[in-house]
């Protein structure tokens, strides 16, 4: 909420407009969930589901933190026995509204699909037809989500700052000093995006389930939400290989993902670009990496 979240590495910061006008930063390192066991995150096709985890338990950590700014008056005035009941009260919910959200986007864009094209099947009788329709079906309810909620005001704002964020990048990507004016400049679409990797996620499903069929309309259900790590993994590959060329190939297959970022990224403000600067400065040395890869040298 009113902020811009930047990872790099292990290291993370978060930038937030208080409502008194102020930016403040938190910066900290993140744990990962595989723990001791940190080569998960370097295995190919592995490291993406662990990564896609990674992110939606920092996602919501940041969240949750952003969002103490934004709380009435009374109920910051606590005792320090009142914060610790808060805070653990806090850890419960935020587990909870993780795990119903899971659950009701795999209802929602993973199950309801299949459901909606299998009615058709009277007058459809080819399953791979089906599955193309399932798809296309997924991606309508996806897209009809993403543009829904866009007009409610504060995640309006939301997608703003996600605006903010993708300028920040491409302006240091493209080797110009970090600074409001050039950010303004900046495209708001970036080839390594969530919505792009979601629209990846989709498409994968539809391909991988013309090579793994089940007969019964449980075992399709299963199957679909027991693929999901396998879709992940593949997903994240796409979008890390998308992300990393200029290749023309790779620029067409990204265009989609591109395009739907026009429903989830919104012009940001100044105020809004501020932030986004001050969470990569925390945690990134932009002016060290135009130096190294572009010869900047004003400041060093």
């Amino acid at each position: 909420m009113e902020g811009v979240m930047m990872r790099n590495g292990r290291h993370y910061a978060v930038a937030v407009r208080k409502p008194d006008g102020e930016i403040e930063i938190k910066k900290d390192t993140y744990k990962s969930i595989t723990g001791k066991w940190k080569f998960l995150t370097r295995i190919p096709f592995v490291r993406g589901v662990f990564n896609f985890i990674d992110s939606m338990v920092l996602g919501m950590g940041t969240l949750t933190w952003s969002a103490s700014f934004f709380e009435e008056e009374e109920a910051r005035e606590m005792t320090e026995e009142e914060a610790k009941k808060a805070k653990k009260q806090e850890n419960i919910v935020m587990a909870i509204t993780m795990v119903l959200a899971f659950a009701l986007a795999i209802g929602i864009f993973m199950v309801l699909p299949y459901f909606i094209s299998d009615l058709l099947k009277k007058w459809i009788p080819f399953y791979a037809v089906r599955l193309i329709l399932e798809g296309v079906i997924r991606i309508a309810i996806f897209v009809a989500y993403v543009g829904g909620i866009s007009l409610m005001k504060d995640i309006k704002r939301l997608y703003m700052y996600h605006g903010a964020e993708h300028k920040c990048i491409n302006c240091i990507e493209h080797g110009l000093p970090l600074t409001v004016e050039n950010v303004k400049k900046s495209s708001k679409e970036h080839k390594r995006c969530g919505t792009s990797f979601m629209l990846f996620v989709m498409i994968v499903g539809i391909v991988l389930l013309f090579f793994v069929r089940a007969d019964s309309v449980i075992m399709r259900v299963v199957l679909r939400i027991a693929l999901l790590p396998v879709i992940a993994g593949i997903s994240y590959e796409l979008i890390k290989w998308a992300g990393s060329s200029d290749n023309p190939m790779v620029c067409i297959i990204s265009k989609p993902g591109l395009w739907l970022q026009g429903l989830t990224t919104k012009e940001p403000d100044e105020d809004m670009i501020e932030v986004g600067i001050a969470s990569v400065e925390a945690v990134f040395n932009w002016k060290k990496y135009l130096h190294d890869n572009f010869g900047y040298e004003d400041g060093l």
